[in-house]
């Protein structure tokens, strides 16, 4: 065992982990569909991060999971917030963020966003605002903006589990790294310029390390350079995307051999190493409860019906992402059978998953859904008019209903 997981428990929670019981038996309480998030899962990721990343600054990506409760975990472990929107500055500061320990990046910001950042910013001038446009440079000097200031480059360098979330080479996402060093000489004269940012991706497994340590050591050059050019930075941010093992015999990251590569990569910099971990804090600390409502025999496959779908969870739809399924309900001795697990949604893309193992399914049997911590509620909808899930929260023996569940009365409370 190494240190970071006796400071953040085991590397890895299987969905085999969780205890069965408990878990039909919040969903008996709370009905289904139903989010899980075990906060004492997230302290203990948040320890593993910062035990193997000692000597940096660890931030969490809001974006994964922005729950109050979550929020509040992480703070308290000690990791700072990166927000992705003006929407997640507002969740930082609610959940007791100060405002030296929340960074704004905006990419390709609305006007409301700015608006609303630049005035929190004059009562928390502690702020940091990362930019990847210079057009954003130009509208925060019109609204009078003059504090910290982070810039994004684009490496041309990236990686992921998915090409929709591979960052670092996609024009959409920051500065071109070779006119970063030239802009920074011009900002530092016009902002508290603090810092400099890139991201590979999301998702990033021990495949794609490489992608990452390019990453890093570009950005290693570039800091370089600019303290060269403007004197000293805070920081160098290269991001984070740490991915997890989804499939059930996924090795976990070797996070402690991602922490010294990175060091490696970075080199001799007088900056502080900056990382960005959100799906790594949040993934295996949530399940997603949901009920069989249907189970028919189609021509090819069994078809399990049930009560969440991808407007619940939108992963498998939008990434073909694969999540572990254990049916709670199914006595231990079934022998599995080949299912399709589907939603409720009018879309052939609502599927959770084809052709997969499932110990066998009757109407009124509880799924258990694994790795659902990241990117599951955050992604939610009202598509097809149906309300969003419930979430509870666990901490110790402690449940408490996080986020109750919507309503047709809360879908059309904003129509008039």
């Amino acid at each position: 065992m190494n240190a970071g997981e006796a400071d953040g428990g085991p590397a890895v929670r299987r969905l085999d982990a969780w205890d069965e019981e408990r878990l039909v038996a919040l969903a008996g309480e709370y009905e289904t569909p139903l989010y899980v998030v075990d906060l004492d899962r997230v302290a203990e990721n948040c320890a593993r991060l910062r035990s193997a990343f000692a000597d940096a600054d660890v931030k969490y990506a809001v974006k994964a999971h922005a729950g109050q409760s979550v929020l509040r975990t992480v703070r308290e472990a000690g990791l700072d917030a990166e927000c992705a929107s003006a929407g997640e500055v507002e969740r930082a500061f609610v959940a007791g963020f100060p405002g030296d320990r929340v960074q704004y990046t905006a990419v390709n910001p609305p006007a409301g966003d700015l608006d609303l950042v630049v005035e929190r910013w004059r009562e928390h001038p502690e702020l940091t605002i990362t930019v990847g446009a210079e057009d954003t440079v130009d509208r925060l000097h019109e609204r009078g903006f003059d504090g910290r200031l982070c810039i994004r480059a684009n490496p041309d360098v990236g990686a992921g589990h998915h090409e929709k979330v591979s960052t670092g080479a996609n024009a959409k996402f920051g500065i071109p790294i070779e006119r970063v060093a030239d802009l920074a000489t011009r900002w530092a004269e016009e902002f508290d310029l603090v810092g400099v940012h890139a991201h590979a991706g999301s998702g990033i497994s021990g495949e794609d390390l490489s992608a990452h340590r390019e990453l890093v050591r570009r950005m290693g050059d570039l800091a370089r350079e600019v303290e060269s050019r403007v004197g000293p930075l805070e920081f160098v941010d290269v991001g984070g995307g740490f991915g997890v093992p989804y499939e059930e015999d996924e090795p976990p990251l070797d996070l402690e051999a991602v922490a010294e590569a990175t060091r490696e990569a970075l080199g001799e910099v007088g900056a502080t190493l900056a990382v960005e971990p959100g799906r790594y804090v949040v993934a295996d600390a949530g399940v997603l409860l949901t009920t069989i409502n249907t189970v028919k025999q189609a021509r090819d496959a069994t078809v399990v019906g049930i009560d969440a779908g991808m407007t619940t969870l939108l992963r498998p739809a939008m990434y073909d992402a694969y999540h572990a399924i254990s049916n709670l309900s199914g006595a231990e001795d079934a022998e599995p059978i080949d299912v399709t697990v589907a939603g409720p949604i009018c879309e052939s893309a609502d599927v959770l998953c084809e052709h997969r193992p499932l110990s066998r399914p009757d109407r009124g049997d509880v799924l258990a859904v694994g790795n659902a911590g990241a990117y599951g509620y955050e992604m939610s909808s009202t598509y097809n008019s149906r309300p969003r899930p419930a979430e509870v929260a666990l901490s110790g023996t402690t449940v408490r209903l996080a986020r109750r569940r919507e309503t047709l009365t809360d879908l059309t409370a904003l129509e008039q």
